[in-house]
């Protein structure tokens, strides 16, 4: 951990989207580190689960799967003073915006945004209760930059950071800060895996592929892709009391990829 503080010592926290390699797993192991305990969710049970007592299977795209965790959260940990929102993703199929059906728009909406309004609504009484509390929502430079392949996705994301600057807004003056963190290309084990299937697609190499998809978002100036522990990183200081005057606030982290100012 970075500096050997453990400044969170004592903060109970839940992070949804918690495993596979992903964002979700480096906040978690990197919230663990500061000293909070962490609960954490997926869909599935992974089979390295440590801590059985601090993880809750459940689909939190869904009301009952979010009433779940929050009901584990508040159980377990006798209360709640972090949530980081990772889980999120998108899937659309060829055929662009026209061939998106109701479900597919209701599908990207579900997890990447009620998913969010849900858990926030279930967990920010207890929050409020205390008067202090941190709250960061993953969302994504395709808030501004959509791409035309994860269409619904990118609409999501743009309504998550709308939501979160107007939650911000209304939570300050009861102590609990609200932030966005907008992730770029980062090469997860998920994005790993995507660059070694289009790469054999391809016939070409890792690199190579690696360059192609970092061009189709318009290139990074950095060269490289983020580091999910990078991500995590940035979510360890928003929540920490280092960060205790921000709120409202997206934080980018693209390796330069957007330009807009």
């Amino acid at each position: 951990m970075s500096g050997g503080m453990r400044e969170l010592d004592g903060r109970r926290a839940v992070v949804t989207g918690g495993t596979r390699g992903g964002i979700g797993a480096a906040v978690t192991a990197r919230l663990t580190d500061a000293g909070a305990r962490v609960l954490t969710t997926a869909r599935s049970t992974p089979d390295d689960v440590v801590h059985p007592e601090l993880f809750v299977a459940s689909d939190v795209g869904t009301a009952e799967g979010v009433a779940r965790v929050a009901e584990a959260a508040l159980n377990r940990l006798g209360g709640v003073d972090i949530v980081v929102h990772v889980v999120g993703g998108s899937r659309q199929e060829p055929g662009g915006v026209l061939a998106l059906s109701d479900d597919d728009w209701q599908d990207a909406f579900a997890v990447n945004l009620f998913a969010s309004v849900r858990l926030d609504r279930a967990l920010l009484p207890s929050m409020i209760d205390q008067g202090r509390g941190a709250i960061v929502h993953v969302t994504s430079i395709q808030r501004r930059v959509p791409l035309p392949t994860t269409v619904p996705y990118a609409a999501a994301k743009a309504a998550l950071t709308s939501y979160s600057k107007n939650l911000a807004t209304q939570m300050a003056p009861k102590g609990v800060r609200v932030n966005t963190v907008a992730p770029g290309f980062v090469e997860t084990a998920g994005a790993r895996g995507m660059v070694s299937a289009l790469a054999a697609a391809d016939g070409v190499d890792e690199n190579t592929s690696r360059r192609r998809i970092m061009d189709s978002i318009g290139g990074i100036p950095l060269g490289r892709p983020a580091r999910p522990e990078e991500v995590a990183e940035l979510v360890a200081f928003l929540v920490s009391d280092r960060a205790s005057a921000i709120t409202g606030a997206e934080h980018v982290i693209d390796g330069g990829s957007l330009r807009t100012i």
